[in-house]
């Protein structure tokens, strides 16, 4: 029985190499693959860089839209634009026939002006009362306009309530010396960034 045991050993041990080769090799044969690309990693700054450009991207449409919005939206007029285009308008009425129309006009003009750049009421004043509160006004730049006004407004009131004709001439009198008035009195720092250097 002792030779047998060697020998049922030896045996066993060349059953159990031959298996583990056979299974060895069936498993390389199935575990060799082709060679494939390298894996593509993402670099960690990836991430960060996407959302810090994806901000960007936004804060420029949104500065495009507001610069769009603010170029499209006109800006405010000052009094004095707003009242050399109103009277720039009102030409049209330059006529004999429409002197009345045209006097209304060109004296509502220069008060609602006179209003909004020296902040006084005007429009709903007699021209008594309004060159009254003037002499006592502390406004030196509308003061001293206060001879011209007082013409101008009494000419205006003639044709306005009295009937008065005025001619042509008359008529481009008055749009001038309110035209004048106006530029006259524009405020100096106002001036020098609004009006188109000649």
């Amino acid at each position: 029985m002792s030779n047998h045991v060697p020998g049922a050993r030896r045996a066993l041990g060349v059953g159990a190499l031959g298996a583990f080769l056979g299974a060895a090799v069936c498993a390389a044969s199935e575990d060799i693959r082709d060679i494939r690309g390298p894996k593509f990693v993402l670099p960690a700054w990836f991430f960060p860089a996407l959302l810090a450009g994806g901000a960007l991207l936004a804060v420029g449409v949104y500065g495009a839209w507001r610069w769009q919005r603010r170029r499209r939206r006109p800006r405010a007029l000052l009094p004095f634009e707003v009242a050399l285009r109103r009277l720039a308008e009102i030409r049209v009425l330059m006529s004999p026939a429409s002197a009345r129309e045209f006097s209304i006009a060109v004296s509502d003009i220069v008060r609602s002006y006179i209003e909004q750049r020296f902040d006084v009421i005007a429009t709903q004043r007699t021209t008594e009362e309004f060159l009254h509160d003037l002499l006592e006004s502390s406004n030196p730049s509308l003061a001293r306009h206060r001879a011209l006004l007082s013409q101008f407004l009494h000419q205006c009131d003639l044709v306005k309530f009295a009937g008065m004709s005025l001619t042509l001439q008359s008529m481009e009198s008055l749009h001038q010396s309110a035209c004048a008035f106006v530029r006259e009195t524009i405020a100096p720092e106002t001036a020098h960034d609004s009006l188109p250097s000649t």
